[in-house]
C-alpha cells in the first residue's frame, strides 16, 4: 500500500529535527560510553586499539539511538506542521 504524499513542510522539519537530534544523540552517547568505559567514545571502529566488542557494541548502540532519533524527529515534525497549520 502507498503512503500518502508527506507536505513538504513536514520533510524539511523532520530533516532539521532530525540532524538536531542525531548530533544531541552523538553527544549523549559518547558522555555515557566515556563514564561506562573510562574511554572516550570511538571515532574509528577501524582502530586496532579498539576491540571487536567494543566496535560492534558502539556500532549496535548508536544505529539504535540513530533510528529512535529518525523516528522522534519525524513524529515531531508531524505533530508541529499539523499543530500550525490547525491554527
Amino acid at each position: 500500500m502507498a503512503e500518502p504524499e508527506q507536505p513538504f513542510a513536514v520533510k524539511v522539519g523532520t530533516v532539521v529535527l532530525t540532524l538536531a537530534a542525531g548530533w544531541v544523540a552523538q553527544k549523549a552517547i559518547g558522555l555515557v560510553w566515556e563514564k561506562a568505559t573510562g574511554h572516550v567514545a570511538p571515532k574509528n571502529l577501524d582502530d586496532e586499539d579498539i576491540t571487536i566488542i567494543q566496535a560492534v557494541t558502539f556500532a549496535a548502540v548508536s544505529g539504535g539511538v540513530a533510528v529512535l532519533a529518525k523516528r522522534l524527529a519525524h513524529r515531531g515534525a508531524a505533530r508541529a506542521v499539523a499543530r500550525f497549520f490547525a491554527k
